[in-house]
C-alpha cells in the first residue's frame, strides 16, 4: 500500500496539491486524470522519489518493486537491445556485470567465492532465462527476434518507447509507474499492453494516459486530480464520468435547495429583525443562514479545471466528388549506410467526398510517409505545409475539383516553431489570412483556449497540449474542405480530445488520419486503410476496407 498523507505541492504561486491524503492499495489499477497542467506528472514523480513534497509524506514499504517507465528515449542508444530490457531487473543486471568483470580478472579466492555469491543472486532472479524472457516481451511488443541483438540507436523513437515499456515489465515490479505509455504504440502494441496490464500484471498500477480506450480497458480505479486535490472513484473511465456527473448533478439540487432555504430564512431576517418579539428568532435564523452557506460552499458543485475547446470546422464550397487519387506511387529512402529502403513500391488507392478515413498499420510501416506523399501532390500549400510534403518517384497524385487542403503535422513543436520566431499566438494565427477580422482570429484562439492573456503567450515557449490546439486552430481559421491530419490527439487531454472529436465527426468534409487512439478511431473513422508488409519484402500493401474501425477487427478475425 502507497500511503500519501497532507501532502502539498506548489511550483511557485501555483498550488497543484494541497493536503491531500490517500492511498493507493494493493493489485488496484488507477488512472491518473485531470488537466494538462494538473500535476499529473509531478504526482508520478513524487510516487518515483524523484520529486519532492512541499509539506506531508508519501510512504511506499521498503520491499516493494518500483517499476517507472523512462521518458528519455535516448539514455540507452548504445546498449544492446535485449540488454536494455534486462536492465529493467537492477539486481540481476549488477550481478551479471561483476560476475563478467571478475572473470575477466586474476583468479583468486577471494574471487572465487563471490563468484558463487553471484551465482546464487542470479539464479534467485532466474537469470539463466533473463534473455528468452526478456526476448519474448519484445516480441509481444512487436519487436522481431531478429533485432533483439541491435543496438538502441537502430530503433525509431516508437520503437525505443516498446523496449523501455519491456525494460519496465522485466523487473517485475509490484508498482508500476507508467507516464503515457501508449505515445507513438501502434494499436496492436496498445492491445498487447492492455492484456499485459489486466491479464498478466498482479500488482499496482497508476497510469496517466489521454486514452480513453486504454483507461476504459486497464484501470479498477480513477484518481482524478483536480483544484488542489485527488479523488478517487471506483471503477474504469467512462464510470468515473457518470459518477462525477451524478456527483455534480445532486450536489447542484441539494445547493438549489439550500440557496431557496437562505432565501427564506433572509426575508424573515428582513421583516422582522427589528421587531423586539421577534429578535430572538431572527438571530436563530442568521445562524441557520450561516450554517447553510457553509454547507453549500463545502458540500456544493465542485469546480473544474477541465475545459473543452469548442472546435467547429466548416468550409465555404465543398470539393468535387473525386478528391484525390493515388495511381502506382512509389516511395524509397536511405539509411545511414547507404542501403535502399522502400516503403512503396506500385501503391494506389482513391479518396471520396466524405470520406473519413483511418490510416492505420504497425509502427515504422509508412503511415506518416503516406500522409505526406499525399499532401506533398497537393499544388496548392502554403508555404509552411510544403515543408511537411513529399514527393512519390512513380506514379502520379491527382486532386480533385475544387479541393483544399489543410495539414497537421505529427511534430508539433517542429511545425510551430519553423514559423513562430519571435511571435505570440495570435501574431502566428493572424499571419495566415491577414484579411480575416482581427475579433474572428481572436475568437477562433479563445475556442481553443487561447482567451486574454493566453493568447499573448509566446508561442515559442508553449507546451505540446498548446502547440496542439494552435495548430488546430489554424485548420478551424483556414475552413479547408480536405483534412490530412498525423497524430492529432498526442499531448491533448482527454477534454480537449473529446472536443476535437466532436468537431471532426461533425465536419462535413473529407478526412484523412493517423490515430493511436482506439477511441477516436473507432468513434470516427467510415474506412479504414490497413498498412501491411509485402510479402516480397517491398514495402508496403494497402488493405481497403469501408466500414468502420470495429466491423474491420471483426472481419479480420480480431479482439475489440
Amino acid at each position: 500500500m502507497i500511503v500519501l498523507d497532507k501532502v502539498t505541492k506548489r511550483f511557485g504561486p501555483k498550488i497543484l496539491f494541497e493536503n491531500v491524503s490517500m492511498q493507493f492499495d494493493p493489485a488496484k489499477r488507477y488512472g491518473l486524470t485531470g488537466a494538462n497542467g494538473a500535476g499529473k506528472s509531478t504526482l508520478l514523480k513524487m510516487l518515483e522519489g524523484n520529486e519532492d513534497t512541499d509539506t506531508g509524506s508519501i510512504t511506499i514499504p521498503g520491499n516493494l518493486r518500483l517499476g517507472v517507465l523512462k521518458q528519455n528515449h535516448f539514455e540507452y542508444d548504445q546498449e544492446r537491445i535485449l540488454d536494455t530490457v534486462i536492465m529493467g531487473n537492477k539486481t540481476l543486471w549488477d550481478a551479471m556485470q561483476e560476475k563478467e568483470r571478475l572473470y575477466a580478472a586474476e583468479m583468486t579466492d577471494a574471487v572465487g567465492i563471490r563468484l558463487g555469491e553471484l551465482e546464487g543472486t542470479i539464479g534467485e532472479e532466474n537469470g539463466y532465462m533473463a534473455e528468452s524472457e526478456a526476448a519474448e516481451l519484445l516480441v509481444g511488443l512487436g519487436i522481431p527476434t531478429d533485432k533483439h541483438e541491435s543496438k538502441m540507436n537502430s530503433l525509431a523513437g516508437g520503437y525505443k518507447l516498446r523496449v523501455l515499456i519491456a525494460q519496465v515489465l522485466f523487473g517485475k515490479p509490484d508498482v508500476l509507474l507508467l507516464d503515457e505509455p501508449t505515445n507513438h504504440l501502434d494499436l496492436e502494441s496498445i492491445r498487447w499492453l492492455e492484456h499485459f496490464l489486466t491479464q498478466e500484471f498482479r500488482g499496482t498500477l497508476v497510469v496517466v494516459s489521454h486514452d480513453r480506450h486504454f483507461l476504459n480497458e486497464v484501470v479498477t480505479h480513477i484518481a482524478d486530480v483536480d483544484y488542489g486535490t485527488v479523488t478517487v472513484y471506483t471503477g474504469n473511465y467512462a464510470d468515473f464520468v457518470d459518477a462525477k456527473y451524478e456527483n455534480n448533478q445532486r450536489a447542484a439540487a441539494q445547493a438549489a435547495t439550500a440557496k431557496k432555504k437562505v432565501a427564506e430564512l433572509q426575508e424573515f431576517v428582513q421583516r422582522f429583525g427589528s421587531h423586539a418579539s421577534k429578535s430572538k428568532q431572527a438571530q436563530s435564523r442568521v445562524k441557520q443562514i450561516d450554517k447553510l452557506k457553509e454547507e453549500i460552499e463545502s458540500r456544493g458543485p465542485k469546480r473544474s479545471s477541465l475545459v473543452r475547446p469548442f472546435i467547429r470546422f466548416e468550409f465555404d464550397k465543398p470539393s468535387g466528388r473525386d478528391v484525390v487519387r493515388l495511381e502506382g506511387i512509389s516511395k524509397t529512402f536511405h539509411d545511414d549506410k547507404g542501403k535502399e529502403i522502400v516503403v512503396y513500391d506500385n501503391v494506389s488507392f482513391n479518396v471520396n467526398r466524405g470520406d473519413k478515413i483511418a490510416v492505420t498499420g504497425p509502427n515504422g510501416i509508412g503511415k506518416s510517409t503516406l500522409l505526406k506523399l499525399i499532401v506533398g501532390g497537393f499544388a496548392g500549400l502554403d508555404e509552411d505545409t510544403k515543408h511537411d510534403g513529399l514527393q512519390s518517384e512513380t506514379g502520379e497524385i491527382r486532386w480533385g475539383h475544387e479541393t483544399s487542403v489543410g495539414y497537421f503535422a505529427q511534430d508539433t513543436h517542429e511545425a510551430l516553431n519553423r514559423t513562430a520566431a519571435g511571435m505570440n499566438a495570435f501574431q502566428w494565427l493572424y499571419q495566415w489570412d491577414k484579411l480575416r477580422p482581427q475579433e474572428e482570429v481572436r475568437g477562433t484562439l479563445g475556442k481553443l483556449l487561447f482567451s486574454g492573456e493566453a493568447g499573448l503567450k509566446q508561442a515559442a515557449t508553449m507546451s505540446g497540449g498548446e502547440c496542439a490546439r494552435l495548430l488546430l486552430a489554424k485548420l478551424v481559421l483556414l475552413k479547408h474542405n480536405v483534412l490530412i491530419l498525423d497524430e492529432p490527439t498526442n499531448h491533448l487531454d482527454i477534454e480537449s480530445i473529446e472536443g476535437l472529436l466532436d468537431g471532426l465527426k461533425g465536419f462535413n468534409g473529407t478526412i484523412i488520419f493517423v490515430s493511436h487512439d482506439r477511441h477516436v478511431v473507432s468513434e470516427l473513422a467510415t474506412r479504414i486503410v490497413e498498412l501491411r508488409p509485402k510479402g516480397n519484402g517491398k514495402g508496403a500493401e494497402i488493405v481497403d476496407f469501408g466500414g468502420t474501425y470495429d466491423e474491420f477487427l471483426e472481419r479480420e478475425g480480431r479482439d475489440k
